[in-house]
């Protein structure tokens, strides 16, 4: 009888594994087999950037459960975060028949919630695990935490000045609940050769040339905090000097909401100056976003993805933390020298002068053709 390990990391269930399709290897004689002995299943639902984010955890728990297997619930929208990720083994749709099934039959033995929100909790709690990190549910529907290290992170979303006395990076804060210090807390996001080429393809499409420097304007923000996003006049005012004194190509980066904006900061600019449209594809945005030597944004995805990819990033804050922002030494961070934000993690602000326009477009400048020259492309 031919013996058929079940237990193995490659074996998907319904059709044979990879090393079986390439060599016609069987599992009695099979040198790649990788029994799992820890199943782990992380829930992290939204937003999409603090979903990336948030991969930071997978390093850690690859060193600590190296023939664990993971799985991650997230929403569907983030979905794409994981194509190309080595380190996680399964992503589930949130509210899909097979997440459902998944989490109603099989059990865990660890689980991770690191986000308090109500669904997220509720998912949590339902799941089968032996032992579970982060946040649940009670009976009544109550937030609860699972473990003690856990309840900084609900403090800090339950009070906006204990948030804003914080001093860790989000990442310190993931891994402080979780438990782990691994050797690389690095933002997991990874693209395939398609993905290169595509960004190789839309630089020759523009004629951005091989020894031309690129500065990536990301110019808007999620629609939750409106004053997220720096101002109009100062990004137009930091592309006219760039296109001015540098020889830079500048690339618009946005989503479906800022492209209306990036179409009215083109005008005027007919040279040197591309709207990358990624309104419709998550992976798209990912490509191009990689052929920016210097990428300048405020805190939203693409700066999470930037960083992820290794780029120069010049990150403007206004109502959200920018202790929160770990480093990596590749992020430098720019907040308003003349006055604190007032709007603190509120959705809008109605000072007419506040800590982002209070931003001089010179400090942004000065920034971006600092990081330009520390490439050596100026």
């Amino acid at each position: 009888m031919l013996t058929l390990k079940t237990d193995c990391r490659h074996f998907p269930g319904d059709r044979p594994c990879t090393p079986h399709k390439q060599t016609g290897i069987k599992c009695d004689s099979c040198t790649q087999y990788e029994p799992v002995d820890v199943r782990i299943v992380i829930i992290k639902l939204e937003a999409v950037g603090d979903v990336l984010r948030t991969t930071c955890i997978l390093p850690g728990l690859r060193e600590k459960y190296p023939k664990g297997e993971i799985f991650w619930v997230t929403q569907p929208e983030a979905v794409p975060l994981f194509h190309e990720n080595p380190l996680v083994d399964r992503v589930l749709p949130y509210g899909s028949m097979e997440c459902q099934s998944v989490l109603a039959v099989e059990h865990f033995d660890l689980l991770i919630n690191v986000d308090a929100a109500p669904k997220s909790a509720a998912l949590a709690s339902y799941s089968n695990a032996k032992s579970k990190i982060g946040f649940g549910v009670t009976q009544r529907g109550d937030i609860m935490c699972f473990n003690p290290e856990a309840e900084t992170w609900l403090h800090m979303g339950a009070f906006d000045d204990v948030k804003k006395q914080n001093t860790l990076s989000y990442q310190q804060l993931m891994l402080n609940i979780c438990g782990l210090k691994p050797s690389s807390k690095e933002i997991q996001l990874s693209l395939n050769e398609d993905e290169l080429m595509q960004g190789d393809q839309f630089r020759r499409q523009h004629g951005i040339g091989e020894g031309v420097p690129v500065v990536g304007l990301n110019t808007g923000a999620s629609g939750r905090w409106e004053m997220k996003k720096w101002t109009f006049d100062g990004y137009r005012a930091v592309i006219q000097k760039l296109l001015e004194e540098t020889p830079a190509h500048i690339v618009l980066y946005g989503g479906v909401i800022e492209y209306e904006r990036n179409t009215a900061l083109a005008k005027g600019f007919p040279d040197r100056l591309t709207i990358a449209d990624t309104r419709h594809s998550l992976r798209s945005l990912f490509a191009i976003l990689n052929i920016s030597d210097v990428v300048v944004t405020g805190d939203t995805l693409a700066l999470h993805a930037a960083t992820a990819l290794g780029k120069r990033v010049v990150a403007i804050f206004g109502p959200t933390s920018s202790a929160e922002i770990e480093p990596y030494d590749r992020v430098t961070k720019i907040t308003s020298a003349t006055m604190a934000c007032k709007c603190y993690y509120k959705p809008v602000c109605d000072q007419d002068v506040n800590c982002m326009n209070t931003i001089p477009p010179q400090q942004v400048f000065d920034v971006v053709t600092r990081e330009l020259a520390g490439i050596r492309r100026i």
